[in-house]
């Protein structure tokens, strides 16, 4: 992907094997956003669809080494239904052959949940489950 390129405005629906995959490649390579992967795990919806919305290229000055990522906006089903938000670090050859949302109202509606719901940490939180089981 061409970094010159501007950032990718469409959002990606993926499943939570496929989620669970993307925070576990985050996590092996230190990419500065991510969940930990037995978190995901254990808290995802199996069945869920959950959201990727690129915010910004990002890259990590101190390590020449990795790869330029796109910083993803994340919207992800739980367990009970709840939704929450947080961001995800994704390298650009994993987030392109990512599955597009495909209709117009789909789109509509994930960008109003994302609005709506609370990040992982506000949801910790309000559960009583503390910010530090990340």
């Amino acid at each position: 992907m061409d970094f010159d390129q501007p950032l990718p405005r469409e959002p990606k629906a993926v499943d939570s094997a496929l989620l669970l995959r993307l925070e576990e490649r985050a996590c092996d390579l230190g990419l500065s956003q991510r969940l930990d992967p037995v978190w995901v795990q254990a808290n995802t919806a199996p069945d869920g669809t959950h959201y990727l919305w690129p915010t910004l290229w990002h890259s990590l000055s101190h390590r020449p080494d990795v790869p330029r990522q796109l910083r993803c906006e994340l919207l992800i089903t739980l367990r009970a239904g709840d939704r929450v938000r947080s961001l995800l670090d994704v390298l650009p050859d994993d987030f392109t052959p990512l599955p597009k949302v495909t209709s117009r109202e789909e789109d509509i509606q994930v960008s109003q949940l994302f609005n709506r719901a609370p990040s992982v940490r506000e949801w910790l939180l309000r559960e009583g489950k503390g910010s530090d089981r990340l």
